[in-house]
């Protein structure tokens, strides 16, 4: 049974065949029929099948490949951008008829390097218009630096009283003279977030030679004119008393034919290194330099006020080594500046006013537990210059600390900060008490200059800076009677005080630096105003010197000039702080009035404050030409400051020392600027 229905299976069943399985690509088979034709939508197919067949890894790495590639594109389109739309931008401007404001491009790059974190990004700056103008024709030689156009005479402008519309109508005054000018202003709004500049590694090695910058300013002296040559012969004279009746100490008493001391480290000579230097005065300077090589020892048990001594000997060190290329200047600087860290070991981190050199401590003036304001913040310059020198990052870490503590702090009244603040607990104290004198004035200096030092990225110091000038527009400015002189003012618990420390006057210079690396163009409107007030604190004067501080007329009275002057500020003690704004009113414009105002205040020094036997004396009374009453004493800032900014001043060579190459400290030591590297 099983077999008969197996053979009709088998009968049924038709004959087994073995097959061939054979796979062909779609090319193939698209060959075999003769459709290959190259076209894209083949083409596409075949790519598509082909990277499906590629691993999850190999197609990652190329989808990275792709995205690196479109990334460097956008980069170097965005980088290359910018030049070709300056260019653009400038040849379309050369085919205007009407002149721009001239002077508010950015300066000209300086040849240090500058130490950057990783992260740091170059673009975040502000964003400000560059703008080229003509040289004026007062520059002899050097390369092409900014300017700005000499001041308008005869400004008429209405006395108000209100602060925030003396700058306005100043600015207005100038677009109604000026109205074919463009008005270039500063974009507020595009600030970045602070890009903090970083010492340069601890592996850096120390250059025993100057860098380029010295070396490229070592150039054969320019002919000097007779304004200069006074200059010369009045630090000559002062440098007589000094070498004759206090040689190695600290402050000439130059009637008295003897010295003083304050902290019993030469500072009078150390203050005046950087000036002989520039003056050309190569024996005095090699003599000074022999006493620091051999006799400046800073190991001795003595208290130094942080501030003064890194303001007139680290920086005046630094200014030196940096000038010279002397190492001698560098490792002096590093001693004191080892020596002075202890002060800032503070619960707060804002450091003490005092520190014993000797015994490495440090500790608060006896009456009180503050510092002031402008100490603490004024110290920058010169510690961060130390640490890119020595690759030692301690030093611009400790002062960059206390800029960022500060720049967080409340008790600001639109930027304009208090005058004392507290190194237990870290906060301003003495609340409501607003000024742009004694205690607070190289604060806001210092914003905009460290700024400039780092290679303008620390955009936290700008946007503090700009907002402090516009709280002095708004609660600070106020005009006189009769002459309408704009000046800055004093602010205590709401009530306006119209009086005008001379220290004020540093503000002009600086309200004309800024203006020259970009900013505002009221900026240099109001430099112009406040530089005329400065030169009237000594042109209504009797000697034709300025009080150290002035009270300005509010109301027109009959018989009465703008500046009045109380018996106890009526002393003059030989300060810079208006010969400094006149040297860069003077350097960013090629106003020669503002070289013939410096000549009548050196005119007035040599007739009411000069000693025969040698050197120069602060008066008691600037109201007594006939009897100035001398105090019998010559401040170390006559030859750090005063005399090296009337040189500076009655030069009309750029080159001699290039404010875009050099920032100078508040003590008028030239530092460099940096640069990215």
């Amino acid at each position: 049974m099983y077999s008969a229905a197996a053979a009709a299976t088998a009968a049924a069943s038709p004959p087994r065949r073995d097959f061939i399985s054979v796979t062909l690509s779609s090319e193939e088979v698209a060959v075999g029929a003769g459709g290959y034709n190259n076209s894209k939508a083949w083409r596409r197919r075949s790519c598509w099948r082909k990277w499906k067949q590629l691993s999850r890894l190999q197609r990652s790495v190329i989808l990275f490949l792709f995205a690196f590639l479109a990334v460097c594109g956008v980069i170097s389109y965005t980088s290359m951008g910018e030049p070709w739309k300056s260019l653009t931008s400038k040849l379309s401007d050369n085919q205007r008829s009407e002149p721009e404001i001239p002077g508010l491009k950015l300066a000209n790059p300086a040849v240090l390097p500058a130490p950057q974190k990783a992260d740091d990004n170059p673009g975040d700056y502000p964003e400000l218009s560059p703008q080229k103008p003509p040289k004026p024709p007062h520059v002899r030689r050097g390369s092409s630096n900014l300017q700005i156009k000499p001041p308008r005479k005869n400004v008429r402008l209405n006395t108000r009283h209100d602060s925030s519309r003396v700058v306005e109508e100043l600015v207005q005054a100038d677009k109604e003279e000026k109205t074919e000018k463009s008005v270039i202003s500063w974009r507020g709004a595009v600030i970045e977030p602070d890009q903090s500049t970083e010492p340069p590694s601890s592996k850096k090695k120390e250059s025993e030679k100057p860098s380029s910058v010295e070396a490229e300013d070592q150039k054969e002296p320019v002919p000097i004119n007779d304004r200069q040559m006074a200059v010369i012969e009045a630090f000559r004279h002062a440098w007589k008393g000094y070498k004759e009746f206090a040689w190695g100490h600290d402050e000439l008493k130059p009637l008295s034919k003897s010295y003083s001391e304050w902290f019993g480290l030469g500072l009078t000579l150390i203050d005046a290194l950087d000036t002989m230097w520039i003056l050309g005065l190569k024996e005095e300077f090699e003599e000074a330099r022999k006493w620091v090589a051999n006799n400046l020892v800073f190991d001795k048990n003595v208290d130094v006020n942080l501030f003064e001594s890194t303001i007139r000997i680290l920086g005046g060190l630094l200014s030196t080594y940096h000038l010279s290329g002397d190492s001698v200047f560098l490792e002096k600087a590093k001693d004191i500046g080892n020596r002075l860290m202890p002060a800032f070991k503070t619960p707060s981190k804002i450091p003490y006013s005092d520190v014993n050199i000797g015994r490495g401590t440090a500790h608060p003036p006896r009456w009180t537990s503050d510092s002031t304001v402008a100490e603490v913040t004024s110290i920058q310059l010169e510690f961060r210059e130390l640490s890119r020198l020595t690759g030692d990052q301690k030093f611009q870490k400790a002062v960059d600390e206390v800029m960022k503590h500060v720049h967080t702090l409340s008790g600001k009244n639109d930027g304009l900060v208090p005058m004392f603040i507290n190194t237990n607990s870290g906060q301003f104290t003495h609340l409501g008490v607003y000024t742009l004198g004694a205690r607070a004035d190289s604060y806001y200096e210092y914003l905009l200059k460290q700024w400039i030092q780092g290679g303008k990225k620390e955009n936290e110091l700008l946007e503090d800076y700009m907002r402090a000038i516009e709280g002095v527009k708004q609660h600070l400015l106020q005009r006189s009677q009769p002459n309408k002189l704009t000046f800055v003012g004093e602010l205590a618990h709401g009530h306006f005080s119209a009086k005008m420390d001379h220290l004020v006057c540093f503000l002009p210079g600086t309200l004309a630096l800024g203006a020259h690396n970009g900013l505002t163009a009221d900026h240099i409107k109001l430099a112009e105003a406040l530089m005329e007030t400065c030169y009237q604190m000594y042109a209504q004067v009797e000697t034709g010197l300025s009080p150290e501080i002035v009270h300005f007329n509010l109301h027109a009275q009959k018989g009465h000039k703008d500046v009045e002057i109380k018996p106890a500020d009526r002393h003059n003690l030989l300060r810079p702080e208006t010969v400094e704004s006149l040297f860069y009113m003077y350097r960013f414009t090629g106003d020669k009035k503002y070289q013939d105002w410096g000549w009548e205040i050196l005119q007035n020094f040599n007739k009411y404050t000069r000693v025969p036997t040698g050197g120069y004396t602060s008066i008691n009374n600037v109201q007594n030409p006939s009897n100035p009453e001398p105090r019998d004493k010559m401040e170390s800032f006559f030859l750090g400051e005063t005399l090296k900014y009337m040189f500076l001043l009655f030069s009309d060579d750029i080159d001699l020392i290039n404010l875009d190459k050099y920032v100078f400290n508040t003590e008028a030591h030239p530092l460099p600027i940096w640069v990215p590297a």
